[in-house]
């Protein structure tokens, strides 16, 4: 029972109560008609001024991720290198990984200067102990001496194919990695154990329950973490829906195709994702033209086109939804052609082939994208976190086409809304606020950055509701609170279809609810 509850069903959009059996919704209505379909003796759960919505479902996260930014260190909104280097210091034993120190958030974005760090702080408080430091879009890396020498990195190891490692007027090694650079160094980090990943993701779902998501498209996940996800789903102890996409940059891929599609209780694969380019915070988004803010630079393709096309070819063969990261302009061009060319020849236009991150496209891009129907998984967030400097890097002209979520659905795209977590904070009502009125929590720029393209309080929740079910096949079962759909549902202390926006920014999630089992509720006040 509830103050109100948005269904998002057209033939009943809004009820009162709703009654749950065997982990479906048996009733929809008013508390009289669902306590008559109940009958007597049913036990009843009053939420009060609470408004429930369909089940909240980040369309493209990263699960074990989050659990790793848990439990290492967090450098999120460190104003310094020397604040980089305090939190080091005082690091929990949860952040060592063998011998090697991680940590993750940085970002030169928000140092004085805006310069990529060096490697030298780094080096004169952890002259022997490997450091390995991922930036806030883990499309960058940086690490100590110590890393170098493990990785075998020297001033004459030249960049790897979609890869940068930096070097100074020297030619020495810098201490950053982007993209496909990072990967020379993590090769050598032991991998976590057992407990260390089981610790890791059981406080990641943890937190997704907290904050009101009850299920999460994981875009990339390692075998290691799918195994053990798979435990959980047969004994009956995972507690969210995982939508998983196989890892399709690493050898793990060969293994994803030889088992094919997979579907369990609370758990599924039959998606798999690649990586196109890089992120527009390190430079390694690919752009037709050049960075603003670094002439001659246009960012990496993390692997030749034609590869990328094979590859999608293959696992589309296999009857894998194909999903492809795509940040820069340049990027979306090619992952447009290589889903409308390789899905039409292999006949698989019905996979729901998706662009991840659709971030900055040519307007032509987004025509092209819309009228094929392909999925746009896009994250609010990242608009409102980059707005200080995107138009830098960019330059005013190509963000007519950047973070355009009108417009691309508009264009006929199916819309997917998720975070990026732990990218971006995994807090679904900050997406929703940031997606009804591109505007940071405290309200800036007046009016929201690029408003026009804004979506309406509805179309925002239906992205984290009936978006997300439409691009993992789920729409016949969830996104919407009717009878004999699955019973997930979400108790807000705000309204996010008729309350204020702002208020979103401050709600608190009072109960979150998958398959009928409350796997989250906020403790008492007072």
């Amino acid at each position: 029972m509830a103050e109100r509850v948005w269904t998002l069903d057209p033939q009943r959009p809004m009820a009162r109560a709703l009654a749950v059996r065997d982990g479906k919704l048996l009733a929809v209505g008013t508390k009289a008609e669902v306590r008559a379909a109940v009958g007597p003796g049913a036990r009843e759960v009053e939420l009060g001024p609470a408004t429930v919505v369909p089940g909240l479902v980040d369309a493209h996260a990263h699960i074990h991720g989050l659990g790793r930014s848990l439990t290492t260190v967090r450098l999120e909104k460190a104003a310094s290198v020397d604040e980089v280097v305090r939190r080091l210091t005082q690091a929990p034993e949860s952040s060592f990984q063998g011998d090697w120190l991680l940590g993750k958030g940085w970002d030169q974005n928000e140092w004085p200067g805006g310069a990529f760090p060096g490697r030298a702080a780094l080096d004169a408080r952890f002259p022997t102990t490997p450091v390995f430091l991922t930036r806030v879009d883990h499309h960058a890396a940086w690490v100590n001496g110590e890393a170098l020498r493990r990785a075998g990195i020297t001033r004459d190891t030249p960049d790897p194919e979609g890869g940068r490692i930096l070097k100074d007027a020297r030619g020495e090694p810098t201490g950053v990695l982007v993209d496909n650079a990072m990967d020379v160094v993590a090769a050598v980090i032991p991998p976590p154990t057992r407990t260390q990943l089981e610790t890791r993701l059981r406080a990641a779902l943890l937190r997704c329950a907290q904050v009101g998501l009850t299920g999460v498209h994981d875009a990339g996940m390692d075998l290691d973490a799918f195994r053990l996800l798979q435990e959980w789903d047969a004994a009956g102890t995972l507690p969210l829906r995982v939508y998983a996409m196989a890892a399709g940059q690493g050898d793990e891929r060969h293994e994803y195709l030889k088992q094919g599609p997979w579907q369990g209780r609370m758990l599924a694969m039959r998606s798999v994702k690649f990586l196109a380019d890089g992120a527009l915070g390190s430079r390694g988004a690919a752009l037709h033209e050049d960075y603003c803010d670094e002439p001659g630079q246009r960012g990496l393709l993390l692997m030749p086109p034609e590869e990328l096309e094979a590859r999608a070819r293959a696992f589309m063969a296999r009857g894998f939804q194909v999903c492809i990261h795509a940040i820069g302009d340049r990027a979306n061009t090619l992952v447009v052609d290589v889903l409308l060319r390789a899905s039409a020849e292999t006949g698989t236009q019905a996979l729901r082939h998706r662009v991840e991150h659709a971030q900055i496209l040519r307007l032509e891009d987004i025509r092209r994208l819309g009228a094929a129907g392909l999925v746009a998984s896009v994250q609010p967030t990242h608009a409102t976190s980059d707005m200080p400097w995107a138009e830098a890097r960019l330059g005013r002209e190509r963000l007519k086409g950047a973070y355009a979520w009108r417009s691309l659905r508009d264009s006929g795209a199916h819309l997917a809304l998720g975070s990026d977590f732990p990218i971006e904070n995994p807090d679904v009502l900050a997406g929703l606020y940031a997606a009804i009125t591109r505007q940071d929590a405290a309200g800036r720029p007046e009016g929201g950055w690029w408003p026009e393209e804004r979506l309406t309080p509805r179309e925002a929740l239906e992205g984290f509701t009936v978006g997300p079910a439409w691009a993992s096949f789920e729409e016949s079962r969830r996104g919407r609170l009717s009878p004999g759909l699955d019973a997930d549902f979400v108790a807000l202390t705000a309204d996010p279809l008729e309350g204020p926006p702002k208020a979103l920014a401050e709600a608190q999630v009072v109960a979150t609810v998958v398959a009928g089992a409350e796997v989250y509720h906020a403790p008492a006040v007072g």
